[in-house]
């Protein structure tokens, strides 16, 4: 039996129960899934000012659960505090950026990304050079969706992921790369649509 704690870098209790009905749903029946989220910190995390103030809380739930559980994962897909995280704890900690980029990688020659809010542009493409596989990347592509709305608004988000999926599979990508926590749970619907892998990263990293 593995525990993991599956660790939602916000503080929106939306969004931490779809993460955990979606790791739920990707692990083995003799996995137990322990899914939380910081006691403090903002409620989404859409710029580099979120993710610093994230940060603290994220670790404080590693610190506080590193003896009860075999490994961790980073339930946001900037990662954030991802080497931090390295340094305070024996246990594997797996990023779902780092993760859902892995598998794409593995599925085709290019992926592509479509994530939330358009100001995050920067975040994300570091976030892809960080994991080492900027040149794999046909296209990062950010949206007009704000990371509540991936929870707030499924028919919405459902309809921004379609048109971002068929721009990047137009700028070479083979597998598309789901880059919000809070889209999990539509990769299914949207590789039937456009007819391509998509990654759902809670998936990918549980």
């Amino acid at each position: 039996m593995i525990r993991l704690n599956v660790i939602n870098g916000n503080t929106y209790h939306a969004m931490t129960a779809n993460i955990d009905a979606q790791a739920r749903a990707a692990a083995r029946p003799d996995t137990v899934i322990i899914t939380t989220q910081p006691d403090a910190g903002p409620l989404t995390i859409e710029s580099y000012y979120d993710e610093y103030l994230a940060i603290p809380g994220i670790l404080a739930q590693i610190l506080q659960r590193q003896d009860e559980v075999d490994a961790f994962i980073l339930a946001c897909w900037g990662d954030p505090g991802i080497e931090a995280a390295r340094e305070i704890t024996s246990k594997p900690v797996v990023g779902i950026a780092e993760a859902s980029l892995y598998v794409a990688n593995s599925l085709g020659a290019k992926f592509g990304v479509v994530s939330t809010l358009k100001r995050t542009q920067h975040m994300v493409e570091k976030t892809i050079e960080k994991v080492g596989l900027a040149s794999r990347c046909a296209l990062a592509l950010c949206t007009d969706l704000p990371v509540a709305a991936t929870e707030d608004d499924r028919d919405r988000t459902l309809h921004v992921l379609e048109e971002g999926g068929r721009q990047v599979m137009a700028a070479g990508a083979e597998v598309i790369v789901l880059g919000c926590a809070g889209m999990s749970g539509l990769d299914g619907v949207l590789a039937e649509r456009l007819g391509v892998p998509v990654i759902d990263a809670v998936a990918a990293a549980v």
